[in-house]
């Protein structure tokens, strides 16, 4: 860990975050950045399509209603 810490002190360019500096340089590595702005990606379309389905499913609850 005392060397981790070193390596970081040392490091010329500072990462943004120095626990994912720490997190890979003992092994336990967070995913890339292009993977995390994926999932990000595929949460906010995950998010959109539950709005829809939601809203679908209101729009049939009232018509079923009607009948």
């Amino acid at each position: 860990l005392f060397a981790v810490l070193v390596a970081l002190y040392e490091e010329p360019e500072k990462p943004n975050s120095a626990l994912d500096f720490l997190k890979h340089h003992l092994g336990a590595s967070a995913p890339e950045s292009p993977e995390i702005e994926a999932l990000r990606l595929e949460v906010a379309e995950m998010k959109e399509k539950y709005e829809a389905v939601l809203e679908e499913n209101k729009k049939l609850k009232t018509k079923v209603k009607v009948y």
